[in-house]
């Protein structure tokens, strides 16, 4: 079972988180229900007993038989005493086997069956601690130990009380073997026996429909946290919000940077020359509409303006044209189909601005760009 925190200064209201409960699995802290496993392991084997019980004493039987009938020689040579206390083995372990081996797997079932199967090399260390008389004492006069002598009078009296039952059932029928033949009248006292240490090891089905619910409970409320623990938790787990930001920020100005390393391959850049810049490119060959490299805004804006001077990029300064474009494609996408025409027309002014610096066409006179309603922004 979980124990209770450290932090016993505030109240312990809130749920526990799955981090919680994964620790506390990790420490061997899972419920587990004694009465349970006892449970199990009483009517398996008193079933067991009746079942079992009749090829149990015909072993016994054939092993008595045998050794009050040993032949003199036998008796004097330890080698056949040997052979014979071989088979009475042999046979008595397979009589045994079937009662011991339903035991057997009874015990693992009943244990795991509340809190699953658990391989914790904490839960089992040693804990110097507990060689502490005052915290010996301070358990043995705990909350935690009067329930425990609670639960072990309240298991007395339910048993008793369920013995006297079957006893007065049985009352009748027990007096009745003085008027049976000894052999019979051992047989069926051995089935009154039986029968009635079966009914009575059921009564432990009562004790366990209480212990279960409650050691569930107990183990939900011993893991329950306060709110700075949960605080904490969260801290640790997600990070602090300051380190985030730090990251966020360092993230921020690496995808910057990785941006920036694109701009030289652009065709074009378009600016709202006092607020936005986009570097947009197309390659008919490999791309189906012109694709967005880098945007920014403010002075991510102005640094794309400089790296595409110094790279001999054209910038075309159109804002309403380039407000849409930053408002409605990411980098690495392709532009809206709303902005083909336009963009279009810019990539043409572009062409017809080389053309002029080669002196092979008149300079070019700026068009008005086509925007869609839908498509304009106006921050």
């Amino acid at each position: 079972m979980a124990e209770e925190g450290d932090d016993s200064s505030q109240e312990k209201t809130e749920e526990p988180t799955p981090r919680r409960i994964e620790k506390a699995r990790e420490e061997g802290q899972v419920p587990r229900s004694k009465e349970l496993n006892t449970m199990a392991v009483l009517m398996v084997g008193s079933g067991g007993l009746l079942i079992f019980g009749g090829q149990l004493g015909n072993a016994l039987k054939n092993i008595m038989t045998t050794s009050f009938s040993l032949p003199r020689a036998a008796m004097y040579d330890t080698h056949q005493m040997a052979l014979y206390l071989m088979n009475a083995a042999v046979t008595i372990s397979e009589a045994l086997a079937p009662l011991l081996i339903a035991l057997f797997i009874v015990s693992i079932v009943g244990s795991i069956s509340l809190g699953g199967w658990l391989l914790s090399a904490k839960a089992v260390a040693p804990k110097f601690s507990r060689l502490s008389p005052l915290k010996g004492l301070g358990r043995m006069f705990s909350l935690k130990s009067l329930v425990e002598l609670a639960k072990a009078i309240a298991k007395v009296s339910v048993v008793l009380f369920f013995a006297i039952i079957i006893l007065r059932l049985r009352t009748e029928e027990l007096l009745g073997l003085g008027q049976e033949a000894i052999v019979p009248a051992m047989s069926h006292a051995v089935q009154i026996l039986g029968w009635s240490f079966f009914m009575l090891t059921c009564t432990m089905i009562v004790i366990a429909l209480v212990d279960v619910p409650f050691q569930i409970y107990d183990h939900q409320k011993n893991l329950k946290m306060t709110m700075q623990q949960v605080k904490d938790e969260y801290k640790d787990t997600e990070g602090k919000p300051e380190v985030k930001g730090r990251i966020r920020q360092l993230q921020r100005e690496l995808s910057q940077r990785r941006m920036l390393q694109d701009v030289p391959e652009a065709d074009v850049v378009i600016t709202n020359p006092t607020h936005f810049s986009v570097a947009l490119r197309y390659d008919p060959e490999k791309e189906g509409a012109p694709v967005m490299l880098a945007k920014g805004a403010d002075q991510i804006a102005l640094k794309i303006r400089e790296i595409a001077a110094a790279n001999q990029v054209e910038i075309v300064a159109a804002p309403p044209l380039a407000r849409s474009v930053y408002y409605h494609c990411d980098i690495g996408e392709e532009i809206p189909s709303g902005l083909y025409m336009a963009v279009a027309q810019v990539l043409a002014y572009v062409f017809q601005l080389k053309q002029f610096r080669r002196r092979v066409s008149p300079r070019p006179v700026m068009p008005d760009f086509p925007i869609p309603d839908d498509l304009l922004s106006d921050e």
